[in-house]
């Protein structure tokens, strides 16, 4: 599992767009996202960046250490 935080969430709404954005990639399953401490965990074999710009697409920022 891969855990990433992620900058820009605020609600609920923000929750679910981050989910279903990170479902509709390919090789990625179990979407978990903790708005507290915005974090987002998940499974699959995806590069970072393929995240980060799938975030980055729908106003969010991931942050890679």
């Amino acid at each position: 599992m891969t855990t990433i935080t992620v900058n820009g969430m605020s609600c609920q709404h923000c929750v679910a767009s981050v989910q279903q954005a990170l479902e509709e990639i390919p090789g990625i399953s179990h979407v978990t996202v903790d708005l507290e401490k915005k974090l987002v965990s998940y499974d699959g074999d995806v590069g970072i960046e393929v995240v980060a710009k799938a975030l980055s697409n729908i106003g969010f920022e991931a942050v890679v250490a």
